[in-house]
């Protein structure tokens, strides 16, 4: 599936006059459901909120991906929002979101279309694609942006993942990527961290922990060869693996906005050595290298991830029996 065959052309707004986060999520969450794209737009909304309450989706650089997995949504879509002054996200950076991007799948739902709205942080990764998406006077131009960059950023990847730098061939970098929903910033970071290796000549290979599954898994024979492993997650990722090798463990965040800098101490080895404990096969995380407060906050998130669906579903239920009245029976 393409990337530009997702987006919704009669959903877009290309002159936001939405104020707020809430604002915006409301406004193309109904832009949506006009379509008859959603069955229960409130419920979608209230995904929305829930992910944000997680962590903010505002990835910097003017960018925001909101995004939910819902059971009303019958199929896989982009509504495409730009705002000319720009709306406050909570950014990474702090800069204003300019250009939103709303990303509802259906619950469950995995593969192939997962797999073209990971392509999306490629493509906003490019400095062109964006400056094309400000200036797009239409609809039908914003999805010309992205026919035209996706395929070029396709063989991109592919030559980050093979090539070979002579000048610094003993060098090679390890990461891991994953966020709670594993939807937008799990590959914003994957190809922040690969941009950063191939513009400092280090050979990188990242894998993905995303909602579809693992990505570019690492080898044994990756991690033997490992000079240093960047573990930039903010959801439990399998750790025991990594036994005996210098890991800088750090959150999703900065895989996206310290790209640059994690690389530059992967590939000096600047890092804590990993020890799993008595138990090398289990997958929980140790609890060296990270503060007391960021190894609850992992377990927090990763309990929520999981809690998601019945936070909504109570959501309804409340909505279901105002609705009736606490008279009516």
């Amino acid at each position: 599936m393409k990337l530009s065959d997702l987006f919704i052309k009669e959903a877009m707004d290309l002159s936001l006059k939405t104020t707020t986060k809430s604002e915006t999520l409301a406004h193309l969450a109904g832009n949506f459901a006009s379509l008859g794209k959603v069955s229960d737009v409130d419920a979608y909304v209230a995904a929305l909120e829930a992910r944000e309450a997680q962590s903010t989706t505002g990835v910097g650089d003017e960018i925001a991906i909101p995004h939910a997995q819902h059971e009303s949504i019958t199929e896989a879509a982009i509504v495409f929002g730009r705002s000319e002054q720009g709306i406050e996200w909570e950014s990474f950076d702090g800069q204003p979101a300019k250009l939103i991007f709303m990303i509802a799948a259906p619950a469950g739902g995995g593969g192939e279309h997962l797999q073209a709205l990971a392509k999306l942080s490629s493509v906003l990764m490019n400095s062109e694609a964006k400056a094309a998406l400000l200036q797009a006077g239409s609809a039908d131009e914003v999805v010309e942006v992205f026919k035209k960059f996706e395929e070029p950023q396709e063989e991109a990847v592919e030559e980050v993942t093979e090539e070979a730098t002579p000048s610094n061939e003993d060098v090679y970098v390890l990461a891991v990527t994953a966020c709670p929903t594993g939807i937008a910033h799990t590959f914003m970071a994957e190809e922040k961290l690969k941009q950063a290796g191939k513009a400092a000549g280090y050979k990188i290979k990242v894998e993905t922990n995303g909602q579809s599954g693992i990505g570019n898994r690492l080898t044994k024979e990756d991690i033997s060869r490992a000079t240093a492993i960047i573990v930039a997650a903010d959801k439990q990722v399998e750790m025991a693996r990594f036994d005996g090798k210098p890991v800088i463990i750090t959150k999703v965040a900065d895989g996206i906005n310290k790209a640059d800098e994690l690389v530059a101490r992967a590939a000096k080895a600047d890092a804590p050595i990993y020890h799993a404990g008595e138990d090398a096969g289990a997958t929980d995380e140790s609890v060296e290298g990270e503060s007391l407060g960021r190894q609850f906050y992992k377990h927090l998130m990763n309990g929520v991830s999981h809690m998601l669906p019945f936070v909504v579903a109570g959501g309804i239920l409340i909505a279901v029996s105002f609705f009736w009245g606490i008279t009516s029976f």
